[in-house]
Order: C-alpha cells, then structure tokens, then sequence
C-alpha cells in the first residue's frame, strides 16, 4: 500500500503564488535575521569545547514548487557563522525550509562546505509556535550524507532542530547533532541561538511580478 495516487503527473490548481501568505508556521521566520549570544558545543581531542558565535541567517521566500500533484512553499536561507570580533567566517550553510500544506509537513534541507547534506521532516501544525525536525543517517528519505572522512572520524547518526516563535517577534532554535567519534564515541553537538529580525521579508518573485 502507498499513501500516494497512482496519477504522479498531474499539478494542483489553481495555485496561489503568495508565498508569504502560504507558509504556515514558517511564515514568522521570513526575513533577515541577526544573533549575537549564540553557543556551539563541539568536540575536541581534550572534551567537549564551548564557542561563543553570532550569525546572520537571510530567509527568502521562493516561488511555490510542485511535483506533480505535491505542492510546497519555501524560505530560501543563507546562513553566516562568525566567531565575535573575528570575521573569518566559522560557519556557512544554506539550503531550504519547506511547508506542505497537504501533508502538514515542514522540511529542512541543508548543505554546509563540509562535504555534508540533511534532510530533516516534522509533521506540524499550521499554527505551531514549536516544532522539532529530524533526520536520521538510517532514513531512506529524510536522512544525511557525509564525505568519507567525516563519516570515518564524525560520523553522524542523527540531527534535531527544535524551533521556538516567540510573542516579542524574535524565534530561536536548538540543534542536537549526535555523531560518532572515530565511530566509537557518542558526542551530542549542540548549538542555540536567539534570533531578531533586523530587515522585513520580501515578496517571492512571482507574486512580486519579477519574471522566475
């Protein structure tokens, strides 16, 4: 048995193309954002090592997608790690945040100049102020690849992100990245931070009028 139709072709219609309007509760994460009083617990060959960070994270919606008949709207993100007072960057990472209306479901691609790619899913409420997304190394579809040395030395087995929208207008996230230390050595990686939107969002370039 498949929870899908056998017709994969045919597209929902009609469609609105306000993204900003479609999001669910993703919508209050639109925008460009700046953090200042972020904590990175990461390992390191004496133990765990805390790192104070501040980052920038730039979330832009796209113009809905389809697959065939499964329809998606989406914040394109850019995120920009520093470690404070020094501008080299510590971490970069970009991809998707997906809302399904369908379904319920919020997905989070990422990528990160690694060589390391996840996809984590939740099923959420439109209305959520807090939801929580996993992927796990296991999963055929919402899973995470890594290159061979990290899969030799950090192999990671799991990723969470829990977000919190607060009612002052900022949201904020914890991540667990649970990893395998020279595959022996369970480390839980840890990162948090309170995020306040410094530039409002913009429309997606259909509803915009701006050609895709």
């Amino acid at each position: 048995m498949t929870e899908f139709s056998n017709d994969i072709y045919t597209e929902p219609h009609p469609i609105d193309v306000n993204t900003l309007n479609n999001l669910g509760p993703l919508a209050p994460m639109a925008g460009i954002w700046k953090g200042e009083r972020g904590l990175d617990i990461k390992p390191k060959a004496d133990g765990a090592r805390k790192q104070a960070y501040v980052e920038r994270i730039e979330l832009y919606p796209i113009d809905p997608v389809t697959n065939g008949p499964q329809l998606f709207y989406g914040l394109r993100y850019l995120i920009i790690v520093n470690k404070p007072d020094n501008v080299k960057t510590y971490h970069e990472q970009v991809g998707y945040w997906l809302w399904e209306p369908k379904t319920k479901t919020v997905i989070q691609t990422l990528g990160i100049p690694r060589g390391q790619i996840a996809m984590a899913s939740a099923v959420v409420e439109p209305d959520a102020r807090e939801f929580e997304l996993v992927a796990r190394l296991e999963s055929d579809t919402y899973g995470i690849r890594s290159n061979p040395f990290l899969e030799f030395g950090f192999k990671t087995t799991e990723y969470r992100i829990k977000v919190t929208i607060n009612d002052d207008g900022t949201w904020g996230y914890e991540e667990d990245t649970v990893m395998l230390l020279r595959g022996e050595e369970e480390f839980h990686h840890r990162d948090r931070n309170l995020l306040h939107r410094v530039a409002e969002p913009l429309a997606n370039p259909l509803a915009s009028g701006v050609p895709a």
